[in-house]
């Protein structure tokens, strides 16, 4: 195929030619002049069959890419009776918690974010026990670890059950699987270190902390540390909290007083301090029943109690809890907005498993039980 660019020269020749007299200096330029129009227009005219994608506009684009998307899923106070050790220990003599957590644990592996309250001690040797001083096989942690849990809160009044030797038991256990814990600390430096935990999901940013308004009496082990309910540790913590500039402050709380359904004077006094303190989710705990909950979708949610997540208590009202499903969404970079969805799980022996709405509304039970599992899912409807 002939070069394309042998026309203009070609031209450039014939205009070379034709002078004539006074013309030639004109020719001469206008040759050039010419040549180069049309070498131009040859490189160009490809260009013209040439179909561009053009750039969608701002309007066209998915809003979904510009939305951050986080969902936080916790549970209230996961405890373990005598009687549920029990019924966990299979023929080997081992501990499996799987069928106890069978229904709820889809619900936190869809979390991006899933944190419990362990109201007991972890050891891998024993000797167990549960009421008055907690101490678990290590395997509650392996179920918690199973089921999605990111973050384990310790600091309850049943942290120091086993003195040292406990906490040192149940932090070793934790960071052996690789959940986060917050609220009980092995000595200074493990506080220094882990005061407040730090969590990046989807583009926004959390930082977790707990407290306990107590340790029912006794002293915290010498070298180790626990986070209390006291506004001046926690302030200096917010401080801290406020100089890392992050997107979203969650506090899980153990307060309040047990099997009392509405929050009391203390509970709010200390919810309006934290609030001041730019706490935008507080999860509490310790009741041992459910209490009322309240979002707004720009100003946070505050959870004044779950309730229990699993335990041996059958009273009316204590036989069950909520799990608190918290979505979070940023729009174009824009404000946090915050929504909730409460889950209410009832605890059905001898297994101690826990139903969801879902599963229990068709499940096949006994008499007592169905009319325990319908007073518990009513008594929760009725809460607000």
């Amino acid at each position: 195929m002939i070069n394309i660019y042998i026309y203009p020269l070609i031209l450039i020749f014939c205009l070379g030619m034709i002078h004539h007299n006074g013309f030639i200096i004109i020719f001469v330029a206008m040759r050039y002049v010419v040549a180069i129009f049309i070498m131009l227009c040859v490189a160009f005219l490809p260009l013209h069959f040439v179909k561009f994608d053009t750039l969608p506009e701002m309007s066209q684009i998915d809003s979904t890419l510009l939305t951050k998307r986080v969902r936080i899923v916790a549970g209230g106070d996961f405890m373990q009776h005598a009687p549920q050790l029990r019924a966990a220990r299979n023929a080997a003599g081992r501990y499996d918690y799987t069928h106890s957590m069978r229904y709820v644990a889809p619900i936190f592996r869809q979390a991006d974010i899933a944190i419990i309250n362990l109201e007991t001690t972890l050891s891998k040797t024993g000797p167990y026990s549960g009421y008055p001083c907690f101490c678990s096989p290590a395997e509650v942690a392996d179920v918690l670890n199973s089921m999605g849990v990111d973050v384990v809160a310790m600091a309850n009044n049943h942290c120091c059950d086993r003195w040292a030797r406990g906490i040192l038991s149940t932090t070793d256990i934790i960071d052996s699987i690789g959940m986060k814990r917050i609220g009980v600390f092995r000595d200074s430096i493990d506080f220094e270190t882990n005061r407040i935990c730090y969590l990046k999901q989807n583009e926004i940013s959390f930082a977790i902390v707990n407290y306990t308004y107590g340790t029912n009496g006794i002293p915290v082990p010498k070298g180790c540390k626990v986070a209390l309910l006291d506004t001046v540790l926690m302030a200096e913590d917010f401080n801290i909290i406020k100089h890392k500039s992050v997107d979203c402050v969650i506090a899980v709380v153990h307060w309040g007083a047990e099997y009392q359904r509405k929050p009391n004077a203390s509970q709010r006094r200390i919810e309006a301090f934290m609030k001041r303190h730019g706490v935008d989710i507080i999860i509490g705990s310790h009741p041992h029943v459910v209490q009322p909950y309240k979002c707004d979708s720009l100003q946070g949610i505050t959870l004044y109690s779950l309730g229990n997540f699993v335990s041996n208590q059958r009273k009316r009202y204590c036989d069950g809890g909520i799990v608190a499903v918290i979505d979070i969404e940023s729009h174009n970079g824009g404000d946090l907005h915050y929504s909730l969805d409460v889950k209410p799980v009832w605890v059905q022996k001898p297994h101690y498993t826990l139903l969801t709405r879902d599963v229990g509304d068709t499940l096949k039970m006994n008499i007592a039980d169905r009319n325990a599992y319908e007073q518990f899912m009513s008594d929760c409807e009725l809460l607000q």
